[in-house]
């Protein structure tokens, strides 16, 4: 079992028969706990996802396509680690683990939770572990929110 801070990094497997069988191969990344949801998420070169945790839910992500640069904080002094991910990539991101997603590339993963988003009292908690671009800044002090438009859907408390 490979760990980068707290987050796991799986590692597929592959029946040798679906590649001898001419037809390409099935890779199979067994998951620790159950899932209830998915998300299909896309990314633009140099665009910041994530820089947040989930305190309800524990979250699967498996890159489909790109790469890019995974950052999350070293669970002893808190610093930031960062590692490559790139297509095939498979992590296990426990609840209450920060995480972000800076790619280099286009790229395209698919997010599995394990709590419907919409049970969620705060389905994301946000930190700064990589900087937005300026463009997004702007954009997010123009439409009123810091670091999402959930935060406008969200009631005041």
């Amino acid at each position: 079992m490979q760990k980068f801070g707290n987050i796991e990094v799986l590692t597929g497997s592959c029946n040798l028969s679906t590649i001898l069988d001419g037809r390409g191969g099935i890779f199979t990344w067994p998951l620790r706990v159950p899932m209830v949801e998915m998300n299909l998420i896309y990314y633009q070169p140099n665009k910041v996802r994530g820089n947040h945790y989930h305190p309800e839910f524990d979250e699967f992500y498996l890159i489909v396509e790109g790469s890019g640069a995974l950052v999350t904080k070293d669970p002893v002094d808190g610093s930031n680690l960062v590692m490559h991910g790139s297509k095939g990539t498979c992590l296990w991101v426990p609840k209450n683990t920060s995480h972000a997603f800076h790619p280099i590339t286009q790229a395209t993963a698919i997010s599995m939770i394990s709590k419907p988003w919409d049970e969620c009292d705060d389905p994301i908690i946000h930190e700064h572990l990589v900087p937005y671009d300026e463009q997004y800044v702007k954009y997010a002090d123009e439409q009123g929110f810091k670091y999402s438009i959930e935060e406008k859907k969200k009631p005041k408390k």
